[in-house]
């Protein structure tokens, strides 16, 4: 019995990786600050500084990277949201409620916008020639799958106690959030 030569995996097939790579890693992401979102009503320290930490790195890629400046301008100031959103958080909330609620508002613009760009400018940084071997519908189909894990991750937080206990927050270290049904209920 002789061994046939493995085929050739299509070329198609091999670009198709990075794309479903970005696709989880993006994904990965966003799923738990849009379930803690929903669960607790509010974003936790860590998850916006490890945002913050990210998008403050690829900022300074994006700033030496070798291409024009003007492609370069949006994503550079996208990325720079987070740290805004930090400067910002030095500012006294209490003064008025309207300014609590753009505050607020602004906090959750930062990680609905810097999380998804910083993973993909990583992304790019990783496959330079990514934008190359992908087409837009392949892109939307990214975007679409991050949006749709995003958006089931909060309606999942919101409807928490449903399928979670507060014993299960407690044992993995979170709080229980408002809402969560203990064991013997």
């Amino acid at each position: 019995m002789t061994d046939a030569p493995a085929p050739d995996v299509p070329d198609t097939r091999r670009r198709d990786i990075p794309l479903a790579v970005i696709s989880v890693g993006m994904a990965t992401v966003v799923w738990w600050p849009a379930f803690t979102l929903g669960a607790w009503g509010d974003l936790f320290f860590d998850q916006v500084l490890t945002l913050w930490a990210a998008s403050t790195a690829a900022f300074v890629f994006v700033l030496f990277e070798r291409r024009p400046m003007g492609r370069r301008l949006l994503r550079a100031l996208l990325l720079l949201l987070p740290s805004t959103w930090l400067v910002f958080s030095f500012v006294d909330l209490d003064t008025t409620d309207l300014f609590a609620f753009v505050a607020t508002a602004f906090a959750l613009l930062v990680v609905l916008i810097a999380s998804p760009l910083t993973v993909w400018v990583l992304a790019r940084i990783m496959w330079p020639d990514f934008s190359e071997n992908s087409t837009a519908r392949q892109r939307w189909l990214i975007v679409g799958v991050v949006l749709g894990i995003g958006i089931a991750s909060f309606v999942l937080g919101l409807n928490q106690a449903h399928f979670l206990t507060c014993e299960e927050f407690a044992i993995s270290g979170n709080s229980e959030p408002p809402g969560c049904v203990h064991e013997s209920e």
